[in-house]
């Protein structure tokens, strides 16, 4: 067993995030979302990737996340991170995609009491680097059941 991860970085605000590169689908370009009616406020709408319909979520507003301010260059690594959460396939907007890297897991350290944007209880722990330092999310707790299910309804 190894003791690294590896994951796929982004930037959602000012922060770096981080989420495990086996919870990563794909990363697509923008595309046109579909707006929903009736769905939560953090529920961008619904698009269609070949043929498969993805809920959009916009986790600026899930956790009131400015967002980040981009130049025409980052404008082409935005987009959208394809994860799967409990065999369902969700759409999560990001700022900017980064790079994936190698963390290991003895550099992991407890979220710190105060940190802005996400609650902790989101977070699965966060590694320094030179800099700053890069959230790890844990993708399966960002959505308690009921909002997998509501979400999930969204898409029929």
């Amino acid at each position: 067993m190894s003791d690294q991860s590896q994951l796929v970085t982004f930037q959602l605000g000012e922060e770096l995030y981080g989420i495990n590169i086996m919870d990563v689908k794909e990363i697509v370009r923008v595309q046109d979302v579909r707006a929903l009616p009736n769905a939560p406020g953090y529920v961008e709408g619904i698009f269609n990737l070949r043929g498969e319909i993805i809920p959009i979520i916009n986790l600026h507003k899930r956790f009131h996340i400015k967002k980040a301010f981009t130049s025409e260059e980052d404008e082409l690594l935005s987009g959208f991170i394809i994860i799967d959460v409990d065999g369902m396939k969700l759409g999560v907007i990001i700022d900017r995609v980064s790079r994936v890297v190698a963390v290991e897991k003895e550099n992991v350290q407890p979220p710190p009491q105060m940190l802005t944007g996400i609650g902790a209880e989101y977070i699965q722990g966060v590694v320094c680097q030179e800099e700053g330092y890069l959230i790890l999310l844990n993708i399966r707790d960002l959505f308690n059941p009921r909002e997998l299910q509501k979400i999930a309804e969204l898409r029929r």
